[in-house]
């Protein structure tokens, strides 16, 4: 894993897509689970942490 983050920050796809906070580690796959909504109903995925990047928060 190239790299890791913090339950609660805010992530997204470097190849774009929608914001999403980071959930923690699927403790299968070692892979990132994020949450976000679309609409309002909520969305979850594991996704591989060097396909995400940490977005600045003010």
């Amino acid at each position: 894993m190239s790299e890791k983050f913090k339950t609660g920050e805010i992530v997204r796809l470097k190849s774009g897509g929608p914001t999403m906070t980071f959930g923690g580690e699927a403790a299968l796959t070692g892979e990132a689970i994020c949450y976000w909504f679309h609409g309002t109903e909520r969305k979850c995925e594991a996704f591989p942490f060097e396909a995400l990047e940490l977005l600045e928060t003010e």
